[in-house]
């Protein structure tokens, strides 16, 4: 799993520089990006297909079912690893509630290869349908929002706007995550009060700060100037970490030091120790959504959006197969009781000795992720600039 955790991590980076030109908050899933572009990946050839593996990552690690030889391992079919993670992820669950649906929508008249079709519903438990655009488009949008709204518990609605398929659509790619935890120790509400953010230097907004003093895994990272914390969810398979820079200004210089290799030696149990602190966290809730072509072509993914060079041929035979639209929409709120969230070598680290009780306030800009406990691979990843 190492390399796959790897081309995630890295993945997920990627992702968040395309992503993070402006200053505004940022929070996606990139697991649920991933699976969805790895489905759409099982159906392609030739360069289109190459570029999908290079968006996403995994060049190293993809090959596909079919071309599987009797003495490999699993560590070679990322599909085979998304199966695993999709069951991990939709179990259910009495301590958290996550689900992370997936579905293709291909016009009507063009039909799905039957090979597609089983690998389709093997490896990711995926919707696949036909639908007519063509003669449609507004019923078939209604349609698809309401599959999301379904099955996000109501957090994500109207995925697309009014007018955003019309009869020209051919393939709508949509993946949604859902995700409901506790907290392992719940702040108490008595405690949280109003204090301040700083957006910048000179510039802070009210928020309702919620606080507790408890044992967490913490790390103190010298070299980039920057702490972070691990706040575990009920049952402890679950955790969300908070990177926090030391200036209120420091983000920006955080950011660009980011790597796949800090990332995972970071979190890595046997670089963090069990610390006091005294935690102060703000309420928050972010909601944002992203139309992806444009950031998956930066990431070398082109040919799949260009009908004279799209090839999906493994996928139907009929011809003019094109992605017309990759639209992701996440959701997170973060309370007293926990979080609700719709829409993922080499490197010393130095751990200091840290006083009985550390403080870690959140009072400005930082990074927050939520992944499982049993992978490396994140499943919310973003920014919260002003909460």
């Amino acid at each position: 799993m190492h390399l796959f955790a790897k081309a995630t991590t890295q993945f997920t980076l990627e992702l968040y520089r395309q992503l993070r030109d402006s200053e505004d908050n940022i929070f996606y899933s990139p697991l649920s990006i991933m699976t969805a572009l790895a489905m759409l990946q099982l159906g392609a050839k030739g360069n289109t297909e190459k570029q999908i593996e290079k968006a996403l990552q995994l060049s190293e690690t993809t090959k596909k079912p079919k071309e599987k030889s009797a003495d490999s391992h699993d560590e070679e079919n990322v599909h085979e690893q998304f199966r695993k993670i999709m069951n991990q992820l939709n179990k259910s669950n009495g301590a958290y509630d996550l689900k992370s649906p997936n579905s293709i929508y291909g016009a009507k008249g063009f039909p799905f290869l039957q090979t597609f079709m089983e690998d389709i519903k093997k490896y990711y438990q995926a919707n696949v349908e036909s639908l007519d655009f063509a003669h449609a488009a507004e019923e078939s949008q209604k349609k698809i929002n309401s599959w999301v709204e379904n099955k996000t518990n109501g957090k994500i609605k109207d995925l697309f706007p009014r007018g955003s398929l019309n009869s020209s659509t051919i393939l709508v790619l949509v993946n949604a995550v859902y995700f409901k935890g506790q907290w392992n120790h719940k702040f108490d509400e008595q405690r949280t009060r109003e204090d301040k953010f700083w957006l910048n230097k000179n510039t802070s907004k009210p928020v309702q700060m919620m606080r507790q003093t408890n044992e967490f895994n913490f790390i103190f990272l010298e070299d980039v100037q920057a702490k972070m914390v691990e706040i575990p969810y009920k049952g402890k398979e679950l955790s969300m970490f908070i990177l926090l820079p030391m200036e209120i200004d420091g983000l920006k210089k955080l950011e660009e030091k980011l790597s796949a290799d800090t990332l995972l030696a970071w979190t890595s149990p046997k670089n963090m120790r069990m610390t006091q602190l005294n935690l102060s966290l703000p309420r928050f809730k972010v909601q944002e959504k992203y139309d992806l072509p444009g950031p998956l072509e930066h990431m070398g993914m082109v040919d799949a959006f260009n009908p004279q060079k799209a090839d999906f041929s493994g996928m139907s035979s009929t011809k003019g197969l094109v992605v017309s639209k990759v639209l992701h929409k996440s959701f997170l709120e973060v309370n007293e009781e926990g979080a609700e969230a719709a829409a993922a070598t080499g490197v010393e680290t130095r751990i200091l000795s840290a006083p009985r009780t550390t403080e870690f306030t959140c009072n400005r800009p930082f990074i927050v992720f939520i992944k499982p406990n049993n992978t490396n691979s994140i499943l919310f990843f973003g920014r919260v600039s002003s909460p």
